[in-house]
């Protein structure tokens, strides 16, 4: 690029750093945040985000969580976007403590998580058996005007009544009606199957 009298920018080396730990060459993400140095540049929010992402999409969510600890101590601050890498990635590897914290953290410093987190856990707490904190961040999302799909909240309004919710599945079956009419059967269906 520079031969041609063009410099990289954010977007060129994030696209290089995405590629490398694609492929897992680890060695090659270093070798660009030097190139960067050289080119006097800052890795900045956007790099960072790629960074967590992609360790997260290898499973490496604690690498990915300690580059946001290493943000922080720089007095960087991530976005909603950096948290719901981390929630996605501790969720999908199983670390459902983790990923309650990481949005808890995410909560308390003023992001707002958007539909996809917030759909994200609920269906992974479901998925471990947490299914009254499910329910609670379900109502959140809920209160929010946003709703996980139908298969989501079926398995929550089971594994509620499975806790002995039977109550709290019931009526989050009475809104799911209320709220979308032309699939009340589908949820009369899955009321009929709750324990009396």
């Amino acid at each position: 690029m520079d031969r041609k009298n063009c410099k990289p920018n954010a977007t060129s080396f994030g696209t290089l750093i995405a590629g490398f730990y694609k492929e897992e060459k680890y060695e090659d993400v270093g070798k660009v945040l030097n190139l960067m140095k050289d080119h006097d540049m800052r890795p900045g929010l956007y790099i960072y985000n790629i960074r967590i992402q992609s360790l997260c999409k290898l499973k490496k969510s604690v690498e990915a969580k300690a580059l946001l600890d290493g943000m922080l101590s720089k007095g960087m601050k991530p976005n909603s976007v950096t948290y719901c890498h981390l929630i996605h990635g501790f969720c999908r590897e199983g670390n459902l403590d983790e990923a309650k914290k990481i949005f808890k953290k995410m909560v308390n410093s003023g992001c707002q998580p958007d539909s996809d987190c917030y759909f994200t856990l609920v269906y992974f707490l479901c998925q471990g058996g947490d299914f009254e904190t499910a329910m609670q961040i379900c109502k959140e999302s809920m209160a929010k005007g946003w709703v996980p799909s139908f298969s989501t909240m079926k398995s929550l309004v089971n594994g509620l009544a499975s806790i002995s919710k039977v109550d709290e599945a019931r009526g989050l079956v009475g809104e799911m009606k209320e709220k979308f009419s032309k699939s009340a059967e589908m949820w009369n269906q899955v009321e009929e199957g709750l324990p009396k």
